[in-house]
């Protein structure tokens, strides 16, 4: 015989389908249900697993630290696409641009005007990267006036070289009236300098660049130390002036020769601010670990700071600078930090909804199951008066019946085993009420 298709529902307890349980329960789901989803309202999407960052030409600073941030990212399996640009001002132009997908980059400080904040913020400056100006060996120079007149390779369009060349060399009232200015990038400008067909290049990099060492080696060129570095920090607030101690570059080479004096931007690492909070914390665990220790120009732990930054800092990111990485993602692995920490910020309005809710829950059902007894002792109550004004053996025996159909009523009432108490003490006041009954009814049959 084939088996019923509900069977397994048949074979639950008769308890599982009463109508107080579910009619308690149901209520109650929705309740837990509709928390989780206005919880759910506030919790924000998992971050996603990959993001773009634009970095800076083929050989510079900016490309080679952004492949660090890659490989460190990776290691959390957060996948950063590297994209190659001209540098600071291009990638500027790519974070403004929504359409881009660009959502991180290197911006040197100072190139931001107002208005190219609206949709970007600071995460944190990374390092000093100064002016450098090297010029073909001859008289000494120290004033930037002082190349006047001359050809000088002052960077191409969309890296930050230019607008910081064409605004300190304004300063000293040069311009393109005056002087010849030359649109290449470094590596050019080194090379066009060596071979003497432009007297001076200005490039802004990090004093660790490959490409300033091999500049200081060539016997033909100079470096300029600025003897208005101060004043020029002064004029561009962005500007901080700092020494490349005698010997830094090659101690025993003695390279340079003797302290040089610079001026230099800070670099600063800028998002979109749609960017997820758990991936700020991520880049500034990276930012830490990359530039964090001791170099020429910066102590340990100078970096990363609030120092030199040109947009409004991130919330998340200068509480990272006070007080690192939360805890969650301190201790334990990135995705599942992320994972626990979006649970909690959903689960605690829930359970602050479902604690109560739960204790007061078995109160109701025990509402609902007394008072479908207690219903009956009003209608007892009611029979007992009429009880007292009862003169005949008629009105007695009515009363009998509608007690009786009160004790038929009551054995009719589905009741859980552990409510029965209840149940039989209504059927022996029930009792209590016939036995006067029947006293009365023999009072009136005697008379």
């Amino acid at each position: 015989m084939p088996s019923h298709p509900f069977g397994p529902l048949l074979k639950l307890p008769r308890r599982f389908f009463s109508r107080d349980l579910w009619g308690t329960l149901l209520p109650v789901i929705a309740i837990v249900v509709a928390a989780f989803w206005i919880a759910f309202q506030f919790v924000q999407p998992a971050p996603p697993k990959k993001i773009v960052m634009a970095g800076g030409s083929e050989g510079g600073a900016y490309q080679g630290y952004a492949a660090r941030y890659k490989e460190l990212l990776a290691a959390d399996r957060v996948e950063l696409t590297l994209r190659r640009t001209a540098g600071s001002v291009e990638n500027l132009k790519l974070l403004m641009d929504e359409s881009s997908g660009v959502s991180i980059g290197f911006v040197q400080g100072g190139i931001a005007k107002a208005g190219d904040d609206d949709e970007l913020m600071s995460l944190a400056g990374l390092y000093y990267e100064p002016l450098w100006v090297f010029y073909r060996a001859g008289a000494e120079l120290d004033r930037l006036a002082s190349l006047r007149g001359r050809r000088i390779a002052v960077g191409p369009e969309g890296s930050g070289t230019r607008p910081l060349a064409l605004q300190v060399l304004a300063l000293a009232g040069m311009d393109a009236r005056n002087t010849t200015f030359v649109d290449v990038d470094a590596n050019r400008a080194a090379e066009a300098l060596a071979r003497g067909e432009i007297d001076a290049a200005m490039m802004v990099a990090d004093s660790s660049s490959a490409l300033v060492s091999r500049l200081l080696h060539d016997r033909r060129l100079r470096l300029m130390s600025f003897a208005q570095a101060e004043a020029l920090t002064r004029h561009l607030p962005f500007l901080s002036h700092v020494v490349l101690p005698e010997g830094g570059i090659d101690f025993a080479a003695n390279l340079p020769a003797r302290d040089v004096h610079l001026v230099a931007p800070t670099a600063n690492l800028v998002v979109r601010d749609d960017i997820h909070p758990a991936l700020i914390t991520l880049l500034m665990q990276a930012a830490t670990e990359i530039h964090g220790g001791a170099g020429l120009l910066r102590r340990a732990g100078e970096f990363p700071s609030d120092k030199g930054v040109d947009f409004a800092m991130s919330v998340d990111a200068e509480r990272y600078l006070k007080s690192g990485p939360p805890f969650l993602q301190r201790h334990l692995p990135f995705w599942l930090a992320v994972f626990i920490d979006r649970m909690v910020v959903m689960l605690v309005p829930v359970l602050a909804i479902l604690i109560p809710v739960v204790r007061f829950t078995p109160a109701i059902y025990a509402w609902r199951i007394k008072s479908r007894i207690y219903r009956w002792y009003g209608r007892l109550k009611v029979l007992e008066i009429d009880m007292q004004s009862a003169k005949t053996a008629a009105e007695v025996r009515a009363l009998l019946d509608r007690l009786e159909e009160i004790e038929r009523s009551v054995s009719r009432i589905p009741t859980p085993l552990a409510f029965s108490e209840y149940l039989y003490n209504l059927r022996s006041h029930i009792e209590l009420v016939r036995g006067r009954l029947d006293r009365r009814a023999r009072q009136q049959g005697g008379a």
